[in-house]
């Protein structure tokens, strides 16, 4: 691409990773989550360097991770973000730690059966239903959710089976794992610059997919308007059995 360094090499490429954006942020601002399930896959089909789609991935949600938790504000329950925050905060870099001298393959064997189990559950089991978990559980939910984060780039599960089993509100459900995977993200952007992963080539990609992630977002934003509180939370529950498969697929 003409004018300065990309990791794309060609036009045609580069429109064809703004078409996964698209659809991935698309997902990500409907349901809150789910941007990876398109985006890793996708783009790693044409961008031979992992670090080019983790790098061009990170740096294109923090906007709109950003935007969707300005919109959400009066909705998001501030007070959990803040325990299971502190909860991901912490499991992040001993997630990372486990990646590099242990052997994850089995854990990540058993997330993937629980997850495809959880989502078929969830759609079997009668609507309406909530579960009153206590303040104590949040910090370990967070911290799970950061372990895997380090671990696999998966944190989302624990996050979105808490919220999901406590019968969140489609606003509230969205706002929340919003808000808590900015807080991922701004503890990897510190780490990723220190890394010397943040080049310039992936900082001139992310900006020119922009248009592209807005697209997505704006598409994504009027989807989650029109979904109705049942269709919304059956749709997670499908979401999260095709990312526990995926899970098993990749192992």
């Amino acid at each position: 691409m003409p004018g300065f360094e990309t990791i794309f090499s060609s036009w045609p490429q580069f429109l064809a990773a703004c078409a996964v954006l698209v659809v991935a942020e698309g997902i990500y601002v409907m349901f809150g989550f789910g941007s990876g399930l398109i985006a890793v896959g996708g783009l790693a089909m044409m961008l031979p360097d992992v670090r080019d789609v983790a790098v061009l991935l990170m740096l294109v949600n923090l906007p709109v991770e950003l935007s969707v938790v300005v919109a959400s504000r009066r909705t998001i329950e501030w007070r959990g973000v803040l325990w299971l925050g502190l909860g991901v905060a912490a499991g992040i870099p001993l997630g990372t730690a486990a990646l590099r001298y242990g052997e994850p393959t089995f854990i990540l064997t058993l997330l993937g059966a629980f997850l495809v189990a959880v989502g078929v559950a969830f759609l079997l089991l009668p609507e309406g239903r909530k579960v009153r978990i206590p303040v104590w559980a949040q910090p370990p939910t967070g911290l799970l959710s950061g372990v895997l984060s380090g671990m696999f780039s998966t944190g989302g599960p624990p996050l979105i089976f808490y919220y999901q089993l406590t019968g969140a509100e489609k606003g509230v459900f969205r706002g929340n794992l919003m808000a808590l995977f900015l807080v991922g993200t701004c503890v990897h952007v510190p780490s990723y610059l220190v890394g010397g992963l943040v080049t310039e080539p992936r900082v001139w990609s992310a900006l020119a997919c922009l248009p592209a992630v807005a697209i997505g977002a704006v598409l994504g934003h009027l989807a989650h308007i029109e979904l109705s509180e049942r269709t919304f939370r059956r749709l997670v529950s499908v979401l999260l059995a095709i990312i526990g498969g995926v899970l098993l697929i990749r192992r």
